[in-house]
């Protein structure tokens, strides 16, 4: 689904990702682990177009997208849940959603309704809310606007960033659950998480990132066994 060879990027002159390589399977979820600025965002940024590569490949379902603007991107099949959620605040949760799906509706799929009716499935709150601005839900609500929203594009590849993050322990745990579902139901996700333990308890496999390297990969159990996972990023002091 998704191969990312020898990939560099930054900001100006800085140097964030050093020639980083990994891969996501169709039907895999995928986690990369690390601290903040070690370049899981920019990294997210770089695969959708918001920052342009200095290096490397992106492949996305055999096609090169490296050089591909950011609004084609999300037509090829790539969704991203953005950090802290960045829904649009004056405008209706149906509002939100519509707009996630525009390249489906664009398109003229008839199925359009049919994919509204399974985000609010998916999140019965929205439904509840769904004339509600979304500037007035809560965070966790809008957690999971932000993932309907991407979900309407009905993409290939969904990458989420940081999606637990500032949310209270129960709405995690149902986040967590809609993650899996999205792997049942066919989807392919990048999880990006500070909450290692969460991320690798869903995900197939795992990469560590390390101030724009991957130092470590591998099965999640063997990540999650991993003594110095362990004590960087699991908070266990391992003898």
């Amino acid at each position: 689904m998704l191969k990312i060879k020898n990939l560099e990027a930054g900001y100006g002159k800085l140097r964030v990702l050093k020639k980083i390589s990994l891969h996501v399977d169709p039907g895999e979820i995928v986690t990369l682990i690390g601290a903040n600025g070690a370049g899981k965002t920019t990294l997210l940024s770089t695969i959708t177009g918001l920052i342009r590569s200095c290096g490397g490949e992106i492949v996305l379902k055999g096609e090169n997208i490296t050089r591909t603007p950011a609004e084609k991107i999300v037509g090829k099949g790539c969704s991203l849940v953005p950090e802290g959620r960045q829904v649009f605040a004056t405008m209706t949760v149906r509002e939100n959603l519509v707009l996630g799906g525009y390249v489906q509706h664009a398109r003229g799929n008839k199925k359009f309704r049919d994919y509204l009716e399974h985000i609010y499935e998916l999140f019965p709150v929205l439904k509840e809310r769904w004339d509600q601005l979304a500037g007035t839900l809560s965070g966790g609500e809008q957690q999971m606007l932000a993932m309907g929203r991407a979900l309407m594009a009905r993409p290939s590849l969904i990458m989420l960033d940081e999606p637990s993050t500032g949310l209270a322990p129960l709405v995690v745990k149902a986040i967590f659950g809609v993650i899996r579902r999205m792997r049942e139901e066919g989807n392919t996700v990048l999880l990006i998480e500070q909450n290692a333990k969460a991320a690798l308890g869903v995900a197939d496999r795992g990469y560590v990132i390390e101030t724009g390297k991957i130092i470590l990969q591998g099965p999640s159990e063997d990540l999650l066994a991993n003594k110095d996972v362990q004590r960087a990023y699991l908070g266990r002091d391992v003898e």
